[in-house]
């Protein structure tokens, strides 16, 4: 048997009958007269099949057919009404998943001060947070895995993809405490050039390794890299071992390991940039509104 269909308005004019037990008030709480609120009761009553109220002298009641749809018509509406509420969320950018990746260094920045403010404006918003490398949050960004990128140094041929600067931080020495240039304030860059050096795989963040290196090539030398680790905390660390020393953006001096020494560097005007990234064709409003928290310079490109 095909089942009638019960359209919203009619099961909204029903409810509120329902609870006022008079058209006259049932009317103007629904904003209509009350010929248009009979007609649709009885539109309703004839697809059930059955009256749905007692109607008497000054008074209205529901009948047993009533008080059987009440309950599922209360629901159906309810069920619209939280669905309507959190389309509109989302719809704002005030709910739904928002995937962010971030530099493993970032935490020790921008990261943590970002994630606060946002969700105390929006708490609705479900939060991803992935850590990886410049180069993988690239990759993750293009396929759709993350909708947000923060990273460093991010690169110039990367078309589908938009850069807004974060902020620019400078580069610190980082050496055992035993370095005989740990116990100056500022170290001069030329004062490194006989030291073995630990630094990142060029694969993980290709233009900061390149800034490095390229701070070593202006200072006169080309840094014999010992060892390689993917990680800031790792590289420290084995700095700490007395491995050899390393070059890193500032915000790594937060990383507290007693054997190791941050120093300010000599030329100090080199910076390294951290970035926002997302898709250029995203049009959720969950991204335009963590953009807008965190750009401070317009997004790279036209």
């Amino acid at each position: 048997m095909e089942r009638p269909e019960l359209p919203l308005a009619q099961l909204h004019a029903f409810a509120v009958l329902a609870e006022e037990l008079h058209f006259g008030h049932a009317a103007a709480r629904l904003g209509i007269a009350q010929p248009p609120l009979s007609q649709q009761i009885r539109r309703l009553e004839e697809k059930v099949g059955h009256a749905l109220f007692s109607r008497g002298p000054g008074r209205v009641t529901l009948t047993p057919a009533g008080r059987e749809l009440l309950p599922a018509a209360r629901q159906v509406l309810t069920g619209l009404a939280d669905g309507l509420a959190a389309a509109r969320a989302v719809g704002s950018g005030e709910a739904g998943h928002l995937r962010i990746g971030f530099a493993a260094s970032l935490a020790l920045t921008v990261l943590p001060g970002l994630l606060r403010a946002f969700r105390d404006r929006y708490p609705q918003v479900r939060l991803g947070i992935h850590e990886m490398t410049t180069a993988p949050q690239l990759a993750a960004l293009h396929d759709g895995t993350i909708d947000i990128g923060l990273l460093r140094e991010p690169p110039a041929d990367a078309p589908r993809l938009a850069f807004a600067t974060v902020l620019r931080e400078p580069f610190v020495a980082v050496l055992p405490s035993a370095h005989p240039l740990a116990a100056r304030r500022t170290v001069p860059l030329t004062g490194l050039a006989d030291s073995p050096f630990v630094l990142l795989p060029r694969e993980v963040g290709p233009r900061l390794h390149d800034q490095i290196t390229g701070l070593c090539a202006t200072a006169g030398f080309t840094p014999r890299v010992v060892q390689r680790a993917v990680e800031w905390q790792t590289v420290c660390a084995l700095v700490e071992a007395g491995l050899g020393v390393s070059l890193a953006p500032a915000s790594i001096r937060r990383i507290r390991l007693r054997g190791v020494a941050f120093r300010g560097i000599e030329p100090g005007t080199a910076r390294t940039r951290v970035a926002v990234a997302w898709r250029r064709n995203d049009r959720s409003p969950l991204v335009a509104n963590l953009l807008a928290m965190v750009t401070h310079e317009p997004p790279d490109g036209p």
